[in-house]
């Protein structure tokens, strides 16, 4: 039962290409920070909800995925499609609102056409009109307005200017009651309507942009007009010359790829040398917590679980937040001035070898956040079998769960002090995230007769934006959503199984039997945590799947925590301390007890050193290719429609995992490396 059948408020839905400001409207009109990017493919899923109560307009807003027509070309487009017409929930819309690129006018007034044609009330939002001035040229919204008979307002999405006109324009519509919805039809889009309405859009994109000669470029809201009307002359477009001057570089296919892995390169040393001070931060106040708790409460199972189970579990984790945060904010700066969409572009033609194109680019780049949006943004990809070919090789990106695993490591192998060190190593490991996944992604093509549908490659169109100077608001806000997003779904997982293994680490022997003559309290306390942790449930775990474990040069301890971090990869940092028995003063940080207790684990069947640089090696090389993420899993069953797909996942990444892990540490062994 939709809305208006409820008698509930009104519902206007945004429509709109991609990169044409329609997410970025939304986020404006409703004050959220949903993800908003200026490639195709971020927007795969619906987001509703009411819009603010300054705008004073009672009605419900929904964000439609991009889409360039209503005629689908991907099942994600059908659809969308689909529920822009009969929304499953909703129901039909009284009012859509569509974003259309001023600079891009032709491509996006089909998209206008078919809505009004639909017999959708429509009003047409024009976005981008500063990259059309700067071309030195301006839209007659009047002249457009009378051409299509809809309401068209200029706006600026990210600024709020034009917006005021747009919500009184849609107030003055929505209480129009005379529109039915039920008028509402799916026209034929056949080939004779295509071919009459790019004949009446060229018309109409001759008759409404016209050259600016007057100074005066500001645009007018209400009036919708930009500059002085002067007769058209839409042959004498100018090109961006500064957009062009840098694409030379940026798209070079030399110096473009030299430009991007550099730019990358600096990014990842970013991640160290800027979260440095607020992890040592957040370190110190988690181990003054931790240490603060074990006083207070004194020797007990309850003071165990609050210290050790909660406070040093958490924190082991949340100290490397910073990092996820900058992470998202480089990206976020690197898509709003519309670098991204080069990027796919640029890694159009090497993945055109391996049966893939561009817009496989889209749901890598956001498998660096999170491979679970990243699968549904491979739903833009009308072809099937580069689809799944896609799905396939996303858990291969280094997500940013990976990252405090990653970042442990890398702090065992690297100096403090040498942040260089720390940031290359970081950017080689998502370089050759990458190019594993290509190298993966070319066998499987290669060899996928009975596995993936065999389908002729489909080619990449992609409309590349202007080059923008990054909107500061605009870039936290998605920093703190994608942020925040982060910690609500990593942050519950860890406290559960943080409790879970303390209780497995702590039990059944909660009151050990040691001989403490002669050994100071700290000695006392590591000798009590050392004899409770071998006689735990956990040991008993652990000593299952410990011949496992020893061909890689690691024992029960290693594996315990590996299978934690099957729930989620962040856990395995929270394991180890708890496994471990970190415990903090207020002199000693949470990451670096944990990384002076790798430092003094030792085998216990052979009393060597259990972390070595081989073996941490090796533990990098695993992470990078096991697909540990439960949700990860689910979510590739939904999108591809039966447990095939992930079945096949989990055997060969996590087999392909341990075996490099293998060669890795038994390769630097015989090098040398121990």
């Amino acid at each position: 039962m939709s809305m208006q059948q409820v008698g509930l408020k009104k519902l206007i839905t945004l429509v709109g290409p991609p990169n044409s400001g329609k997410t970025t409207l939304f986020n404006f009109l409703s004050g959220k920070n949903c993800k908003t990017v200026n490639y195709p493919g971020s927007t795969v899923e619906y987001s509703s909800c009411k819009i603010q109560a300054k705008f004073n307009l009672n009605a419900e807003l929904l964000d439609s995925p991009g889409i360039i027509s209503l005629i689908p070309n991907s099942p994600d487009e059908k659809v969308a499609i689909d529920s822009i017409y009969d929304h499953p929930e909703f129901g039909h819309p009284d009012l859509v609102i569509v974003t259309v690129d001023s600079s891009q006018l032709s491509r996006h007034l089909l998209l206008v056409k078919q809505l009004i044609d639909s017999n959708f009330r429509v009003i047409l939002a024009l976005t981008m009109n500063d990259i059309l001035i700067k071309k030195g040229m301006k839209i007659s919204v009047s002249k457009l307005k009378e051409e299509l008979n809809c309401e068209v307002i200029s706006i600026d999405g990210r600024l709020g200017s034009g917006v005021d006109s747009l919500i009184q324009k849609t107030d003055e519509i929505l209480n129009d009651d005379s529109y039915d919805s039920s008028q509402i039809k799916v026209p034929q889009f056949d080939n004779d309507y295509l071919l009459s309405s790019f004949k009446e859009i060229e018309r109409i994109e001759d008759l409404v942009i016209e050259d600016i000669e007057d100074e005066d470029t500001e645009p007018s809201a209400v009036t919708g007009s930009i500059g002085k009307v002067v007769p058209p002359k839409i042959k004498t477009f100018k090109p961006d010359l500064n957009t062009l001057l840098i694409d030379r570089y940026l798209l070079h296919r030399v110096w473009g790829l030299l430009f991007f892995f550099l730019i990358m390169g600096l990014t990842f040393t970013s991640i160290f040398w800027a979260a440095i001070p607020l992890m040592d931060l957040i370190d110190s106040a988690f181990g003054f917590l931790a240490g603060a708790a074990k006083d207070s409460l004194g020797s007990n199972w309850f003071s165990d679980l609050i210290s050790d189970g909660i406070i040093s579990g958490a924190g082991s984790v949340l100290v490397f937040v910073p990092q996820i945060i900058i992470l998202f904010l480089i990206l976020g700066v690197l898509e709003d001035t519309g670098y991204l969409a080069r990027g796919a572009m640029l890694i159009d033609k090497p993945l055109s070898k391996i049966g893939l194109n561009g817009r496989s680019f889209v749901p890598m780049l956001s498998g660096f956040a999170c491979a679970i949006p990243a699968i549904m943004a491979a739903r833009t990809i009308p072809n099937k079998r580069e689809r799944l070919l896609t799905i396939f090789i996303i858990p291969l990106m280094s997500c940013s769960a990976r990252l405090p695993v990653y970042a442990l490591l890398i702090a065992y192998l690297t100096p403090r002090d040498s942040i260089w060190a720390g940031g290359i190593a970081l950017a080689a490991i998502y370089i050759f995230s990458i190019v594993s996944s290509l190298v993966v992604a070319g066998i499987i093509n290669k060899f996928s007769k009975g596995i993936l549908k065999e389908e002729d490659d489909s080619s990449f169109i992609l409309e590349l934006p202007a080059y923008r100077i990054p909107k500061l608001k605009v870039v936290l806000n998605n920093t703190y959503y994608s942020s925040k997003m982060y910690l609500k779904k990593a942050g519950p997982i860890i406290l559960f199984f943080s409790i879970i293994l303390w209780m497995l680490t702590y039990f059944p022997n909660t009151n050990p039997q040691i001989n403490t003559q002669g050994l100071t309290e700290p000695e006392i306390e590591a000798a009590v945590n050392a004899e409770r942790l071998a006689d735990s449930y956990a040991a008993d775990i652990g000593k299952i799947i410990e011949p496992i474990m020893t061909p890689i040069g690691m024992d029960w301890r290693v594996g315990v925590s590996l299978i934690a971090a099957f729930t989620a990869r962040e856990v395995f940092v929270s394991a180890l301390a708890l496994i471990f028995k970190v415990t903090d003063s207020d002199e000693d940080a949470i990451q670096s007890s944990i990384l002076k207790a790798m430092r003094d684990a030792k085998i216990e069947s052979t009393g060597e050193k259990l972390f070595t640089p081989a073996t941490i090696v090796g533990l990098i090389v695993f992470f990078m290719f096991a697909l540990q993420c439960l949700s990860t899993v689910a979510v590739s069953k939904k999108e591809t429609g039966g447990w095939r797909i992930p079945i096949l996942q989990i055997i060969v990444f996590t087999s392909t995992a341990y075996l490099l892990a293998f060669i890795t540490v038994n390769g630097l062994r015989f090098l040398g490396v121990s």
